[in-house]
């Protein structure tokens, strides 16, 4: 995309001690920067000493064979242009005495009975390092389910621990993965993001000033929030102040902000606030060039997406897409819990792919497959051989398209895979697959490999081409995925492991458990880390978990040594965007916007 806003990043070198006792360094690329040339310096000491003997031309990341770390040791890279060399990059310290560990810990200034949850990351003073908004979970409940729960608490840290501010969202905000989507990201382009999510009567911002009316109290005597003013907020991602609030579009009824349950059902499908409290969000580049905030309620039935834009320190409407609209009947019903972003149709501009439909850049309904809801999708270029993107995704219903993969332009299904009659309920119960996953884990068929979990699919793994090539049980997990060995091919991540597919054998090989490292995972079954990105150092993706006591963060990063030389993936749209929506609701892997051959 031509003139798009881009992050400006500074090189994000990371050094980390290995089992040896050597440190492992590495530092970001940049797109158009396939030839650039660097030294590594280390300056401990006082003094500054050149790591490398020559040139650095291959990978960015590099064993400090010659480091003595009894001294404080910073590290920074310099580009080298013929035999002059660019400025000092900003530098990662290594403290005396530093041991062998593969992570770095961010110290938390975690709230009495809460625990660290997801992550996003954005620059949040305009620094031009990335930092992390983290939401604080307390008592949560799943829509299903009754009962009171904690107000949902958001923070800012540097990646060195400090603290920029806390937000509580409220009493009137209820706990749990469906109902806070916060969206973090530079929407106005002046080099600092903002955070953005859903607030209400109670919500205090980080200087104490509450939004609405502080003492109201929505909450009924089944623990649920049917009632009230909804608010849509934005605030300073340096400051955590509340700069702008706006209506929540759309409210739980188009007429009354405290509806009934007959009403709730007319328009949602349910009376005890199920359908209706189901949010998803995204960032979008709407226009081609500058990023918008598009915020959604439902999926089951009707299903809305509201896009803001920022300026002038005021959310603005761009345009609202509603399946109630006369003509959007047929895209009701089709969404999951998470969705995608990029340019599916060609025009420069982003569009949303939403479950089993997509809403194109301009609000209108693009195509609705009609597949119906399932709880996972996979949006890249999956099939290298077929013009334009792809989606994997799942139906949970027992049907013909348990496994379904379709053009992300037309929504055209490509090949689908039906769910057969679920063997532990003795027929069909109406179940299909719980779970999908799409990973290039293979490198004998060009593109991804796709396959799901649960009822009727039983461990069946298929080319981008729909054509089986493992069977008998034996499927990778289908959690998420990630870049961590060094080689172009995806490693399979689940809970706290990342293993590698071994696919003459059909079976997975372990690689990593940041479980060995105090750590654990979230989100219950859904077992993902806290966030997974490129956030440091080579193109490879860091991993950040929660410690079991809830105390800090440890940013996991690969120092196995790698000959590729990549540009780091946060420079890629659709990858950048996926790390946005990341922490929404059922997370997801975030893909590349294209093929990485892993023969090349």
């Amino acid at each position: 995309m031509p003139g798009i806003q881009v992050e400006k990043l500074d090189r994000g070198v990371v050094a980390l001690v290995q089992a040896n006792g050597k440190p492992f360094v590495s530092w970001r690329l940049f797109p158009g920067e396939e030839k650039t040339v660097f030294n590594l310096y280390r300056e401990s000491n006082g003094k500054a000493v050149k790591v490398n003997a020559s040139p650095l031309t291959a990978a960015t990341s590099i064993e400090d064979s010659g480091a003595d770390l009894t001294h404080d040791t910073r590290y920074f890279v310099r580009t080298v242009e013929g035999q002059r060399e660019g400025k000092d990059s900003a530098a990662w310290l290594l403290k005396a005495g530093t041991t062998a560990k593969p992570y770095f810990s961010i110290p938390l200034k975690t709230p009495a009975g809460y625990t660290p949850n997801d992550v996003s990351t954005a620059d949040l003073d305009g620094d031009g390092q990335l930092d992390l908004v983290l939401h604080q979970a307390g008592r949560g409940r799943d829509n299903s389910q009754n009962g009171e729960t904690d107000p949902p608490i958001l923070q800012g840290y540097k990646l060195d621990g400090t603290l920029l501010w806390t937000i509580n969202l409220g009493k009137n905000i209820r706990e749990g993965a469906h109902y806070t989507q916060f969206m973090v990201f530079d929407l106005d382009g002046d080099g600092r993001a903002e955070v953005v999510c859903k607030t209400a009567d109670g919500t205090v911002d980080s200087q104490g000033k509450v939004i609405g009316d502080a003492k109201a109290n929505y909450v009924n005597e089944a623990g649920r929030i049917l009632s009230g003013p909804e608010f849509l907020t934005v605030f300073d991602g340096k400051t955590g102040v509340a700069i702008d609030t706006v209506p929540y579009i759309p409210g739980r009824h188009p007429d009354t902000e405290n509806p009934t349950g007959d009403q709730l059902k007319a328009v949602w499908g349910d009376a005890y606030g199920n359908r209706n409290d189901r949010f998803l969000a995204c960032i979008a580049f709407l226009d081609g060039i500058h990023p918008s905030v598009v915020m959604c309620r439902g999926y089951y039935t009707r299903t809305v997406l509201a896009a803001w834009d920022l300026g002038g320190g005021k959310l603005k409407s761009r345009w609202v897409f509603d399946t109630n609209t006369p003509g959007n009947g047929k895209f009701a019903g089709q969404g999951n819990h998470n969705l995608s972003v990029g340019d599916v149709d060609g025009d420069g501009r982003d569009d949303i792919v939403y479950g089993k439909m997509a809403v194109d850049s301009y609000g209108k309904g693009l195509y609705s497959t009609g597949i119906g809801h399932g709880d996972a999708m996979h949006l890249s270029d999956l099939d290298p051989s077929h013009p334009g993107l792809e989606v994997f995704s799942i139906q949970e219903r027992y049907d013909d398209a348990g496994l379904n993969f379709f053009d992300a332009k037309t929504g055209e299904v490509l090949w689908k895979k039906p769910s057969l009659k679920a063997a532990t309920t003795g027929g069909d119960k109406g179940e299909g697959p719980g779970r999908g996953l799409a990973l290039d884990i293979d490198p004998r068929t060009p593109g991804f490999e796709c396959w799901g979990a649960g009822a009727g699919v039983f461990g069946s793994v298929y080319d981008c081409k729909g054509n089986l090539i493992a069977t008998g049980g034996k499927a990778p997990s289908v959690n998420m995925g990630i870049y961590w060995d060094g080689d172009f091919l995806s490693e399979i991540l689940d809970g706290t492991r990342v293993t590698k597919w071994d696919w003459n054998t059909n079976t997975a090989n372990p690689l990593f458990d940041a479980k060995d490292y105090g750590c654990v995972s979230d989100n219950g079954t859904k077992a993902n880390p806290s966030l997974s990105a490129d956030i440091l150092g080579d193109w490879r993706e860091e991993l950040i978990y929660r410690t079991e006591d809830g105390s800090e963060l440890r940013v996991f990063t690969s120092t196995i040594p790698t000959t590729r030389r990549l540009p780091t993936l946060m420079s890629d749209h659709i990858y950048r965007m996926g790390i946005a929506w990341q922490n929404v609701a059922y997370n997801q892997p975030p893909h590349l916007g294209y093929y990485l051959d892993p023969t090349k």
